[in-house]
């Protein structure tokens, strides 16, 4: 009798601590059909849109170059204030290095972010209407589950990208990307890769680091790195259409390779 109480003793014990286990991370047990998940995705992002009036933030903006024409580098420190549904004003406080990167570079790629936000977002948004999502997995990390897609774009637009999306599987909000663009912004790029990763704030994923690294046809490498600072989020009930309302496009950062790398690779004396 005593070996009987003692098993199932032990056996409630195993059953309380799975509970508790799968009560503490769900989607670690029974992660979502992938339908689901890229359903549950257009939904908390179109909440988390309607409830963003607003935000403002710091970025800071360093640009290499090393190859053909010698070496530059340029820094640039912006302060962002974005106004739900799309737009975005920018105010450059500070800038050092090569005029040429920070004139024809960094402060292009403001324009390009700026156009972007102002574009039809129905274009642009992270949905199935604009990009195929395949091979779906499910991994694990220290911040919680994330589902993990690859993406290829429907359309030819230089603010869509190929790659891979990573979606955390709690607040279905896009944590990572990995990618290039989606239609090559210039003859004179020959690569581009993107990291993208997005940072918690309140009830919002906004960005929150940049790595672009793009290869020219002369064999010039340039690395942009963009860090996003000081966020004060706004929110509000309101109406608003933009996915996941702050999200740089990717391939903003590497359309600008087709100017710069004009500048850089064949403007050897323009500093």
């Amino acid at each position: 009798m005593r070996v009987t109480t003692t098993l199932v003793w032990a056996l409630n014990l195993l059953l309380c601590l799975s509970a508790v286990a799968q009560e503490s991370n769900p989607a670690a047990f029974a992660p979502l059909p992938p339908e689901q998940v890229i359903k549950n995705l257009q939904e908390h992002n179109a909440q988390r849109a309607a409830t963003l009036a607003g935000f403002t933030g710091k970025r800071t903006y360093h640009l290499q170059y090393r190859g053909f024409g010698g070496a530059r580098e340029a820094e640039m420190t912006v302060s962002v204030v974005y106004i739900s549904p799309g737009t975005k004003q920018f105010t450059v406080e500070t800038e050092k290095g090569s005029k040429v990167l920070i004139d024809r570079v960094l402060k292009k790629l403001l324009e390009s972010e700026r156009e972007a936000a102002e574009e039809n977002q129905r274009q642009t948004a992270l949905s199935p209407d604009n990009y195929t999502f395949s091979s779906p997995s499910y991994e694990d990390s220290p911040e919680g589950g994330r589902y993990v897609f690859t993406l290829t774009p429907k359309t030819e637009n230089k603010f869509l990208y190929r790659g891979k999306v990573w979606i955390d599987a709690r607040d279905f909000a896009v944590v990572r990307i990995a990618a290039e663009p989606g239609k090559n912004p210039s003859f004179w790029v020959k690569k581009t890769d993107i990291a993208h990763t997005y940072t918690h704030q309140g009830s919002f994923w906004l960005p929150q680091s940049n790595h672009t690294e793009s290869a020219t046809r002369f064999g010039g490498r340039a690395i942009l790195t963009i860090e996003y600072l000081d966020y004060k989020v706004t929110s509000t009930p309101a109406v608003a259409s933009l996915p996941q309302a702050v999200t740089i496009a990717p391939g903003a950062s590497s359309e600008i390779w087709g100017v710069a790398s004009e500048d850089i690779s064949l403007g050897t004396n323009r500093v």
